[in-house]
């Protein structure tokens, strides 16, 4: 059986969530590959809170697990902080790298943050370029915007508007499940 990792950050714990363990992103994309005779076993290593800084400086342990498939979705809170893109980029292109020398035959998605359309901000593209472009480098399966169709949106999103609620998550695993299907 396949060995997924899920590595982020809130996002991919399910903060908020009433029950992380049948809710998350993680969680979701397990029932569906269930359903579809696809199983894997998987850690949710979200950590809520953390930037790709942190991530990074945590990633020792998660390597020691065996892992199949590495899905990696963090830089939401370097956005919010406003950490540079170029930190953001270089901390995400050493995960990758750690994760290749870890283990050459471990596959990869990487799940991109931006910054919602309605918030203006001189550096938008910076971020979505640093994504696209690592995505492009490493040829990684790639969603562009994690919290596509969801962000913003009172009736899928907790009090906040930004983490999603379980009918947000729903959407989100919709939108993941092809590149992790794929790689199944």
């Amino acid at each position: 059986m396949k060995h997924i990792v899920f590595f982020g950050d809130s996002l991919t714990a399910g903060y908020g969530l009433k029950s992380p363990s049948t809710e998350s992103l993680p969680a979701l994309l397990a029932k569906k590959a269930l359903e579809e005779n696809k199983e894997f076993s998987y850690t949710n290593a979200g950590v809520s809170g953390d930037t790709s800084a942190t991530a990074l400086q945590r990633l020792p342990i998660i390597l020691k697990e065996k892992i199949d498939i590495f899905v990696l979705g963090i830089g939401a809170n370097d956005i919010i902080r406003g950490h540079t893109a170029q930190s953001m980029n270089t901390n995400i292109e050493s995960i990758i790298q750690k994760i290749r020398i870890s283990d050459h035959n471990t596959k990869m998605i990487l799940l991109g943050m931006e910054l919602p359309a309605w918030i203006s901000h001189k550096t938008v593209s910076a971020y979505r370029e640093s994504y696209k472009n690592l995505a492009k480098k490493y040829e990684l399966p790639f969603l562009p915007f994690l919290l596509e169709g969801v962000i913003g949106n009172q009736m899928l999103n907790l009090p906040d508007l930004v983490h999603p609620n379980a009918a947000g998550y729903q959407i989100i695993a919709e939108n993941v499940w092809p590149l992790l299907q794929a790689l199944l």
